[in-house]
């Protein structure tokens, strides 16, 4: 599936009208199940973050990737066991194969938990961040970005309880007190079209993501019919399904594959991933749906190369030390399997 596929757009979805009354909370809710078993992808709209705060982190982050590389690599990710900070193009990867993309990776500011050997090894992934000497500014403004980011993706995801008849609340056990936060910020130079992948083909692993984009397409969503082209939308955010979705509903909500296409030379592109995701403790449950909803469950996606865990810590730790390869050999080597030498699919997260 490499061709785009003609005229098929991502659905536009306004997140207000789940506070509405009864009848547009209806309506919101079939509107997000359908967008839900369709592409899995829909641009939000309505959701009330302030622009001046987006408009400030977009440029903030221009103003990080103009950074001499001396001050990027001063918090080059893999100086970080939690997987945290800067990366240059080339150094995650995708199916096996170098994203071109670089970017900045900042979790939840939490300390790190005690060296212990018969710990759980996902315990690795909590610690601090790494920020730029350089741009101290950068710190307290994605920050603030990054809790208005959580609570919108915890309304959505109360949201998507919802269309599944549970109650709005359902997942707070798994995701309180501590949601698991990732942000990225995301520059791709322009590249010849020989060598295309921005981002390979994956799938994400949280509960949700929330995609902000500047002004330059590249986001293609998979389709019955080929690649669906999900262009910037001045004022909105792209939602996707992460995996724990699909665990929990027993895939009547799917994950579904994604990619970005580097743009033209002479071009870049700037976007802005947060990921929520569940505590790092704590096991995905399978909702109990409806009998009419359960008939119309899909069953788990079955891939032999990506496996899918309920154990959070174990499906999160599995991504990322496939994608960042450079740091697992420097701070996790004693996790890393022989086969996993070999190409496999993974997520962005």
């Amino acid at each position: 599936m490499t061709s785009p596929s003609a005229g098929e757009t991502l659905p536009v979805l306004d997140i207000s009208r789940f506070d509405a009354g009864p009848q547009e909370r209806a309506a919101f809710l079939a509107e997000l199940r359908q967008a839900a078993r369709g592409p899995g992808f829909f641009y939000l709209v309505g959701h009330g973050i302030d622009a001046g705060l987006i408009g400030e982190v977009l440029a903030l982050a221009r103003r990080f990737f103009a950074l001499p590389e001396a001050d990027k690599l001063a918090i080059e990710m893999v100086n970080s066991p939690h997987f945290r900070g800067y990366n240059r193009a080339g150094f995650e990867h995708t199916r096996g194969k170098p994203d071109w993309r670089e970017q900045i990776d900042i979790g939840a500011e939490r300390p790190a938990l005690p060296a212990d050997a018969s710990a759980p090894p996902w315990t690795r992934l909590q610690g601090p961040n790494q920020w730029p000497d350089a741009l101290p500014e950068l710190k307290p403004v994605l920050l603030a970005y990054q809790a208005a980011v959580t609570d919108l993706a915890i309304r959505v995801l109360r949201a998507f309880a919802a269309s599944l008849e549970q109650p709005e609340g359902v997942f707070e056990p798994i995701y309180t007190p501590a949601p698991n936060q990732l942000l990225k910020i995301i520059r791709y130079p322009g590249r010849d079209a020989s060598s295309s992948q921005g981002v390979g083909a994956h799938k994400d692993s949280g509960f949700v993501t929330v995609l902000l984009q500047e002004k330059q397409n590249g986001l293609q969503v998979e389709g019955e019919g080929g690649w669906i082209d999900a262009p910037p939308l001045e004022g909105s955010f792209v939602v996707n399904i992460g995996e724990i979705l699909e665990l929990a509903s027993n895939g009547y909500l799917r994950a579904n594959v994604h990619r970005v296409v580097s743009p033209p030379p002479g071009a870049d592109r700037l976007s802005v991933a947060f990921f929520l995701g569940a505590r790092l403790d704590a096991s995905v449950p399978v909702l109990d749906l409806s009998p009419a909803l359960a008939a119309e469950a899909r069953g788990v996606t079955q891939d032999p190369l990506n496996p899918l865990f309920r154990e959070v810590g174990r499906n999160y730790l599995k991504s990322r030390l496939r994608s960042h390869p450079d740091v697992a050999r420097r701070h996790h080597a004693d996790l890393i399997e022989p086969a996993s030498a070999q190409p496999e699919p993974a997520s962005a997260y």
